[in-house]
């Protein structure tokens, strides 16, 4: 759906609530987006409609959050949340309100996290209502609680994150009352789950300005609270011949600022693609992180996890980071080896993981445009293609099932890899001639 639609199949039901003689506005993010000239991604509304009457209005609307005046209506196929105008309880529970009281447009803006997020727009006419001065803030390009600060984060603790979210991919400021309070309230992001502050860290990762999302986590004493291990690299050194750029945390987050739209599983590689190198430092004749790519895989698996990722997206980054120092023998590889390196599921993001890696330290991009260039080569073929010979034919050859069947299909991969033989008789006279079968006597 083009964002033309989205916005007509929301003035749509807008006036739908509106003809039956309720107020409709779209609310939040919306806003904000469409004042700064960002594509929105989805419409919420807020309304004077209970949720008994929008469930009569809409057919097939879902009561999602009935117990806080939310249901989620459905038009031109697109969902929409609507919301009954709101004031809202203490958050005992860290995330949600206990309980809710109906009320006014302006009361419902003054319950909202951040001034930029509390604006309204009348789609039927055209206007922008502020109740909470997030005009001005978008204007200076700050972000702001509305209210007090310590108040607002103490009703969900995940708002501090979302702070540092906005401020890094909006690239503004944190106005200072609001940056002291979450500095003061660092050590109760974990009255948040973990699966929420995963999905944060993910979106401060892909949505743009993931160096200073860090960075304002670092000066705010979340990154410590959050992500140790990434903490843990600022002060590390490195040798400066490979790394003129500084220390492992400066490292990183060039790697981080010069991502360029990645997915999450890239960017949490990129994040943590050094995160072996605090525990593996040592000084011989030089600073050393002997194996720090095998020690970082294993923790970047276990942050993973204790962030509640999805197991294929944890295999994923501990893949990334436990290869990323493969290409340092890429020129050298023979060409059955390199095409099995090509052919492994998550090469192409450790390529472009390898590429940022070198572009945040010495710069060097040569192994990166020899795989670059071998890849071209390989654009019209298969870069692994169906085996010529499986267990069953070293049977049918006469060959006795053990582990060396293991060894003869890998010469004879080898041997079709490298063009040497293309046909299955190539393949059984190779294996005849390379591994002689042991007589019965």
């Amino acid at each position: 759906m083009t964002n033309a639609e989205l916005v007509r199949a929301g003035e749509k039901v807008a006036r739908r609530l509106a003809d039956a003689g309720n107020r409709a506005l779209f609310a939040g993010g919306f806003v904000r987006d469409k004042v700064l000239g960002r594509t929105p991604q989805d419409i919420d509304i807020a309304t004077s409609a209970k949720p008994e009457e929008v469930q009569q209005l809409f057919e097939n609307a879902i009561p999602v959050g009935v117990e806080f005046g939310v249901i989620k209506v459905f038009e031109g196929g697109h969902a929409f949340d609507v919301a009954t105008f709101r004031t809202e309880g203490a958050y005992e529970d860290g995330r949600h309100p206990d309980h809710v009281e109906f009320a006014g447009e302006r009361e419902d803006a003054e319950r909202r996290d951040f001034t930029i997020n509390g604006m309204f727009y009348d789609p039927l006419t055209g206007e922008t209502i502020d109740h909470v001065g997030g005009m001005d803030d978008l204007e200076r390009k700050l972000v702001r609680t509305v209210g007090d600060p310590l108040k607002r984060f103490d009703e969900d603790k995940l708002r501090m994150l979302r702070a540092i979210r906005f401020a890094a991919s909006l690239q503004f400021e944190i106005e200072s009352k609001t940056h002291e309070a979450i500095g003061a309230m660092a050590n109760r992001i974990h009255d948040t789950s973990w699966e929420r502050i995963g999905d944060e860290i993910s979106r401060i990762l892909v949505e743009g300005g993931a160096r200073r999302g860090f960075e304002l986590m670092k000066e705010t004493g979340l990154l410590n609270e959050v992500l140790p291990e990434v903490h843990a690299m600022a002060g590390v050194p490195q040798p400066p011949d490979f790394h003129p750029e500084g220390d492992v945390f400066e490292h990183t987050m060039l790697t981080l600022e010069k991502m360029e739209a990645p997915s999450v599983g890239l960017a949490l590689g990129v994040l943590l693609h050094d995160v072996g190198k605090p525990l593996t430092y040592r000084v011989a004749e030089r600073v050393r992180f002997d194996n720090h790519d095998k020690v970082g895989a294993s923790s970047a698996y276990k942050i993973c996890r204790r962030l509640k990722r999805s197991r294929r997206l944890m295999e994923q980054v501990s893949y990334l980071v436990r290869h990323h120092m493969r290409f340092k023998d890429a020129k050298e590889m023979r060409e059955s080896t390199l095409r099995r390196f090509f052919s492994e599921e998550h090469f192409l993001e450790l390529l472009d993981l390898y590429r940022l890696d070198c572009l945040a330290s010495h710069g060097k991009l040569d192994v990166w445009e020899f795989c670059r260039d071998k890849l071209a080569e390989y654009e019209h073929e298969p870069i692994r293609p169906e085996p010529l010979l499986g267990g069953n034919d070293l049977i049918q050859l006469g060959y006795q099932p053990g582990p060396e069947f293991g060894k003869i299909l890998e010469t004879v991969e080898d041997a079709q890899l490298e063009h040497r033989i293309s046909t299955k008789a190539e393949a059984e006279k190779l294996v005849l001639q390379s591994f002689p079968k042991q007589s019965s006597s």
